[in-house]
């Protein structure tokens, strides 16, 4: 019988955000294993919910099996939870893996092996605290669906004919990293390609709903920080315009949306027809209607006047002041062109 090879072998821990070392630690398990179970330990007050962390995890390490636990236990009393991984597992594991000195303990408890793998850090220098502290500083250490709960979101908003699409695809140039299209947009030059002028407020609730999505998708992409060309918050403000009043039901899809940052397109550029805008007499209307919403937010704002160059040189400012990590993350490396 091979002595570096296990039948059952678990890895257990609160994964809060789930990294690359612990990707680097379930796979050596997996290497050494027939089966390995991950226990995620979580409580309902983390600041990640638990169920987020295991649905991460199944998708950064499919090959392991995921199991989600509620953590009510003393997390230094190792003989308690030896025994109620073993309550949970329906028999002890042939060994654990960990990279904690708690490792010992736990695996004597539960009388298997234990395999300590990369204690110092080595081999992956991160670790769960130094993500949640600067999850954009350790970039290269999350995975995809991470980086979609971390990535920063700046959402540009504004009237029509006000540069949003423009300066949300320069920005996503400059920053080197994704962008979201107006997926009302969208929607609307199909509804007008059938011929449709009348709006009912479940199209604005499809809206709002598609935008999260895409924006959702998008962000597992970013480079830190993901562009967003408007979103269902400015989705309310069209539905407030198209129907006369406002929808609850919309309102709460739009409490789902994440921001970080929004930026406000000036009304002071020329205003250009493209058969799809209700034209420049409701412009500055709808422009006041940005500022107040925005004024009733807590999110943090800044208008955007000046040409196209002065907007893109303007946000970059503001992006780089809030978020320093961001700018160094464009430096060239040492020795570079």
């Amino acid at each position: 019988m091979n002595p570096d090879r296990f039948g059952l072998g678990v890895v257990i821990g609160k994964f809060l955000p789930p990294h690359r070392g612990h990707r680097f630690l379930i796979e050596t398990a997996l290497s050494r294993c027939d089966r390995v179970i991950v226990i995620i330990c979580g409580k309902p007050i983390d600041p990640i919910p638990p169920e987020f962390r295991a649905r991460w995890l199944s998708e950064m390490v499919p090959s392991a099996e995921v199991m989600l636990i509620d953590d009510r236990y003393d997390e230094n009393d190792s003989r308690v939870w030896a025994e109620n991984t073993i309550g949970w597992l329906g028999r002890a594991p042939d060994a654990v893996f960990t990279s904690e000195d708690y490792g010992d303990r736990y695996a004597s408890h539960l009388g298997c092996a234990h395999v300590l793998v990369d204690k110092a850090r080595i081999t992956i220098p991160c670790s769960g605290t130094a993500v949640r502290t600067d999850a954009l500083a350790m970039w290269d250490f999350i995975d995809a669906p991470v980086r979609g709960w971390f990535a920063k979101r700046v959402v540009i908003v504004g009237a029509e004919s006000t540069g949003t699409t423009t300066l949300a695809m320069d920005l996503a140039s400059a920053l080197r990293t994704t962008w979201v299209s107006e997926y009302g947009r969208e929607y609307s030059e199909v509804k007008q390609a059938r011929g449709e002028a009348i709006w009912e407020s479940a199209e604005f609730l499809d809206i709002a709903r598609e935008q999260n999505r895409r924006e959702d998708l998008a962000a597992r992409e970013a480079n830190r920080v993901l562009i967003c060309d408007t979103n269902s918050f400015a989705t309310m403000l069209w539905h407030r315009r198209y129907m006369g009043h406002d929808d609850e039901r919309l309102n709460a899809i739009a409490d789902e949306c994440r921001a970080d940052l929004y930026l406000l397109t000036g009304d002071e550029i020329p205003f250009v027809q493209d058969g799809l805008r209700d034209g420049e007499h409701i412009r500055n209307d709808m422009h006041r209607w940005f500022e107040s919403a925005l004024e009733a937010q807590s999110v943090p704002w800044h208008l955007l006047r000046g040409g196209r160059e002065q907007r893109v040189k303007d946000a970059l400012a503001i992006i780089f002041a809030r978020w320093p990590v961001i700018e160094e993350g464009l430096a060239p490396a040492p020795g570079g062109v």
